[in-house]
């Protein structure tokens, strides 16, 4: 096996979300988001107000934390740092038209210490943060007027920080509104009672706003650098039946579709024959169709599992596969939360998409949650995982074949650097880290930080640019 090689310049780093880091829910003029009312992740139901058993609303107190754990980062070698910034943090309702000045301070401070340390920030405009009020009074992006708002918000972003920020991405798993529209929509109406009518309309007016915005982008900041991100998710067949292919393809076309309009400016046939078989009509104005010409500079996703599909329906009912849906891979280990374990797919995924778009990519979510425990190693407090560290190592080779193969790749921010509050499950003891933070499911803790053994591992990693990998 040859020296894994990383371009110069590759940027090396981590990734994390407002909701499940900054905490200081209700501090600095922060408004409610949805991630203030969901205590229970993607499978509970929503609350009407905050509950204590939310461990979002503390998080890990990055809100107060935040130079000391850019720090760390700092020490591992990080050269670019993705986290997000709370769209009620900016405007507390979200329809407002002036900006809350504490809010934009706060991160103004953030990237002062990313720029004290050398590190780039590429920063998530919305990242399952809607705010309550849009998903109550408009019932997110089912409205129209949430274009307006989300420009607007974005417009205030990039007047604040266009001379600071190269890169931008405008939502988080865009293609996720499939299956959590109240998450990744700010949709209230329950998913059983959602009309597919109303749900592709929604699609459509994210991705009109995601134009919208990276048109203004390429105005106002010429410098700077756009980018869609979609959950990626290899779709095998899961026998070589005809059927069962033409049914992976399908799967895939879901998503795909996402990155067809944000990388090619229309929708593809595909969709529109789902749409007509679904009975859909979009409402589309022209210059909805003009503005989706707006195309993204580059494609950023995530990366955690592949799936089959079948068009076998006994098959179909054996078993739901991993978070998207599809069925399990029999030849696939997977993860303590059945998140099925393949690397070969990242490499499948990072030339299907190279070859399909021709744009750069980023990899900009991947890694393993799994439970940690910590113990005591020559005299200092850590966490012994070895797992983390094969399936890091393990999936970061498959990149650099991927490299080898001829894709462009700009660079990977590994999630939840540090630990954090799972979004699929709201749990703390779903860790995903190099730092290990002290809370608890029961939100008992310290909230110390310890330096895992993956941290050492990662720095090494960094500071040879990827050619320690084994």
């Amino acid at each position: 096996m040859t020296t894994a090689r990383f371009p110069d310049g590759f940027l090396w780093g981590g990734a994390t979300a407002a909701n499940q880091v900054e905490g200081a829910y209700d501090r600095g003029g922060k408004g409610l988001s949805i991630q203030d009312v969901m205590p229970h992740g993607i499978a509970g139901a929503p609350t009407e107000e905050p509950t204590p058993d939310n461990l979002k609303l503390t998080g890990i107190d990055f809100y107060h934390r935040y130079a000391e754990d850019i720090a760390l980062f700092a020490e591992m070698g990080f050269t670019v740092f993705r986290f997000s910034i709370a769209w009620s943090r900016i405007f507390p309702n979200g329809d407002e038209e002036t900006p809350n000045e504490e809010g934009l301070a706060f991160y103004d401070r953030v990237l002062d210490e990313l720029e004290k340390h050398g590190i780039e920030p590429l920063v998530t405009i919305s990242h399952y943060e809607t705010p309550l009020h849009l998903a109550t009074a408009y019932d997110g992006w089912r409205s129209r007027e949430l274009i307006g708002f989300y420009e607007r918000y974005c417009r205030t972003l990039f007047e604040r920080y266009g001379t600071r920020v190269r890169y931008w991405l405008t939502f988080n798993e865009i293609n996720s509104i499939l299956h959590a529209p109240l998450l990744s929509g700010g949709i209230r109406t329950p998913p059983e009672q959602l009309a597919e009518q109303d749900l592709y309309q929604a699609i459509h007016h994210e991705l009109v706003a995601s134009a919208t915005v990276t048109k203004l982008a390429h105005a106002l900041m010429p410098q700077a650098k756009v980018g869609c991100m979609i959950i990626a998710i290899p779709t095998y067949p899961l026998t070589p039946d005809p059927a069962d292919v033409l049914a992976a393809l399908d799967a895939d076309h879901a998503n795909l579709a996402f990155g067809d309009v944000h990388c090619r400016g229309a929708y593809p046939g595909y969709f529109l024959r789902t749409l007509r078989e679904k009975g859909v009509e979009l409402e589309i104005t022209d210059a909805d169709r003009e503005v989706l010409r707006n195309t993204v500079d580059f494609v950023s996703f995530s990366y955690y599992m592949s799936v089959c599909e079948t068009a076998d329906p006994a098959r179909r009912a054996a078993g739901r596969g991993n978070i998207m849906g599809g069925v399990p891979n029999p030849t696939l280990p997977a993860s303590e939360w059945g998140w099925q374990i393949d690397p070969t797919g990242l490499r499948i995924i990072l030339n299907q998409y190279w070859d399909r778009w021709q744009k750069p990519l980023f990899i900009v979510e991947n890694g393993l949650g799994a439970t940690d425990r910590l113990v005591e190693v020559d005299g200092r407090t850590t966490v012994v995982d070895d797992y983390r560290i094969a399936y890091l190592n393990d999936h970061l080779r498959a990149a650099a074949e991927a490299i080898e193969d001829g894709v462009e790749l700009l660079g990977y921010t590994s999630w939840g650097c540090i630990d954090l509050v799972s979004a699929s499950t709201a749990q703390m003891s779903k860790r995903y880290g190099f730092i290990y933070v002290d809370r608890h499911d029961d939100g008992s803790g310290t909230l110390a930080r310890y330096r895992k053994k993956s941290f050492d591992w990662y720095r090494e990693l960094i500071a040879a640019n990827g050619a320690t990998l084994s």
